[in-house]
């Protein structure tokens, strides 16, 4: 999938921090489709969710599952594909995407690296304003504690946004990204998000 000039030129003006002066400026509250993002090289969790008036409604959810048998090549080009289609067919402006963390093993951050740098790639190729939140502000934000477990946050995502089932863990802690990401972005929150 090919890209025009001027989104080539809007992708230069965006890495370079410059704006152009007729492009619009989204505010916070003018995104109502907003994308989750957990990213990992075999398990890569998506949600979307829609923002209205009401309670929020969840568009999407889901895994991006690579077999081990499959090589690493072939699961950033299963993560950037998919995300890919999931950009094409919800239409989201913004996303929120789990911050870093600390690992002990180099090889376990490398690969960590290479599925969140394909997820990236996609996401800034489609024009999304892209948040990074740290797990314990997503756990602060969706059960009011930081060291929540991982099944209280995936409880209190089924609950607030209606869900029939408990949604599997990658695709929930994706969904409380997008949910964390609504609530960080009020036009009157205290600690915004950090763009990236």
């Amino acid at each position: 999938m090919g890209i025009s000039a001027r989104q080539f030129e809007e992708l230069q003006e965006r890495v370079s921090g410059k704006r152009r002066s007729d492009a619009p400026v989204a505010e916070a509250a003018d995104h109502q489709i907003i994308l989750g993002v957990d990213p990992s090289l075999r398990g890569t969790g998506y949600g979307v969710i829609q923002l209205s008036k009401g309670d929020p409604a969840t568009l999407a959810q889901g895994t991006i599952k690579c077999p081990a048998r499959l090589r690493r090549s072939e699961c950033l080009v299963a993560i950037s594909t998919t995300l890919r289609d999931v950009i094409q067919k919800h239409s989201p402006t913004a996303c929120a995407i789990e911050g870093l963390f600390y690992a002990q093993n180099p090889k376990t951050a490398l690969t960590m690296g290479e599925a969140r740098g394909a997820a990236l790639a996609v996401l800034a190729e489609a024009g999304l304003e892209i948040v990074e939140i740290a797990p314990r502000k997503v756990k602060q934000s969706i059960v009011g504690y930081g060291n929540a477990q991982k099944l209280a946050v995936a409880k209190m995502v089924q609950r607030m946004l209606a869900l029939e089932e408990l949604p599997a863990p990658d695709a929930s802690d994706a969904l409380a990204l997008a949910l964390t990401f609504a609530h960080l972005n009020k036009r009157f929150a205290i600690e915004p998000a950090q763009k990236i």
